[in-house]
């Protein structure tokens, strides 16, 4: 008969699973990967991660809902002094490029994959818009201090369509030799910051 777990032991256990299962899925993808191996990289019987959650969707749920809840809290860290629209916006990017680049299996998982039932998962759905929620933020403080003309959030989906795009190609080694991407980063942002500029 299996022990009584405590609260900390099942929050350990959920834990240890969440980080080994965001390697496996970022790795092989969702679906290139069973409870048995999840299993296995904890050195748990089968049936074990069972205890704790109900099927392999829900793992990916609580994997990708951790990850967005420490980005979101990358963001939030890294622009609590900020004041000023642009101040705000190049501190949320800094954050936003060092948490992508320092944790890429996590950010492929964010981003690169989508589960149709989302909704069925209230932590993934929370931590899910208070990311979404910082990305906006700094639009709002653009278009606040007029630096920025414009619907908030199309403006920081403009933004940050373009940052992710230009991250996923140097994380994926397809920027020309010749680009360096903190160049590139900066450029774009000053491009798309002189057409959101108010008309006169």
């Amino acid at each position: 008969m299996p022990r009584l777990l405590s609260e900390t032991d099942v929050a350990d256990f959920r834990e240890r699973l969440i980080t080994a299962a965001e390697h496996l899925f970022a790795e092989h993808g969702p679906d290139g990967v069973t409870m048995r191996q999840l299993a296995a990289a904890l050195g748990v019987s089968p049936m074990t991660p069972y205890r704790y959650f109900k099927d392999k969707d829900a793992i990916l749920a609580a994997v990708r809902a951790s990850g967005f809840a420490r980005f979101a809290g990358a963001l939030e860290a890294a622009t609590a002094a900020s004041v000023d629209g642009v101040g705000l916006t190049t501190a949320t990017g800094r954050a936003y490029v060092k948490f992508a680049l320092e944790n890429p299996d996590a950010y492929r998982l964010m981003f690169d994959f989508a589960q149709p039932n989302e909704a069925d998962y209230p932590d993934l759905v929370e931590a899910t818009a208070r990311s979404r929620a910082m990305l906006i933020r700094h639009a709002e403080g653009l278009v606040k201090a007029g630096e920025a003309e414009g619907d908030p959030v199309m403006i920081a989906h403009i933004i940050w369509s373009s940052l992710h795009g230009q991250l996923v190609l140097q994380m994926a080694g397809k920027l020309s030799p010749d680009v360096d991407p903190s160049a590139l980063r900066r450029e774009a942002f000053a491009t798309i910051l002189r057409g959101l500029k108010p008309r006169a």
